[in-house]
């Protein structure tokens, strides 16, 4: 049966055929218009091309300090570390490994939001002082140790 097998009816388009004379619709310039760029062959257009005008992106004014070479905090809340057995060591590899950052080479800041009853020892690249205060009332520690990056300092937030 598998030879009679056919697609089922309306299912499949035929391909548009280009330059097949006057009655076929699409004679002369093919559906290409008559000049410019789209008439050309070779062109593509990306999808935020404004046919030359000038871009919104340029038109929109810049705002503020963007430094070239920040690598911005992975963030993990107190709340988070909840779900860890007492007494666990956590570190960038352990918190990528359980899934709350996604990676373990990029910088890691502990931040308070929520609370937490058992006692973790976490290594981060920063924590606030309200998950610091949080996690040592639960009978953890925290241990700050920020990663130097290309030889550049520490990554800020």
């Amino acid at each position: 049966m598998l030879d009679r097998l056919k697609p089922r009816a309306g299912s499949r388009k035929a391909r548009r055929r280009v330059g097949r004379g006057t009655g076929s619709g699409l004679s002369k310039t093919s559906g290409r218009g008559q000049k410019g760029a789209g008439a050309r062959s070779g062109t593509k257009h990306r999808e935020w091309y404004e046919g030359g005008q000038m871009p919104l992106v340029r038109r929109l004014p810049k705002r503020g300090f963007r430094p070239k070479g920040r690598l911005p905090y992975q963030v993990v809340n107190v709340k988070d570390l909840a779900r860890f057995a007492a007494g666990s060591a956590l570190d960038p590899a352990a918190l990528a490994s359980a899934g709350l950052v996604p990676r373990a080479d990029r910088p890691v800041k502990i931040l308070g939001e929520g609370e937490i009853t058992v006692a973790v020892r976490v290594s981060a690249d920063a924590a606030s002082a309200e998950a610091r205060r949080k996690l040592e009332g639960a009978g953890g520690s925290v241990e700050v140790a920020p990663r130097k990056r290309h030889g550049k300092g520490v990554a800020t937030s």
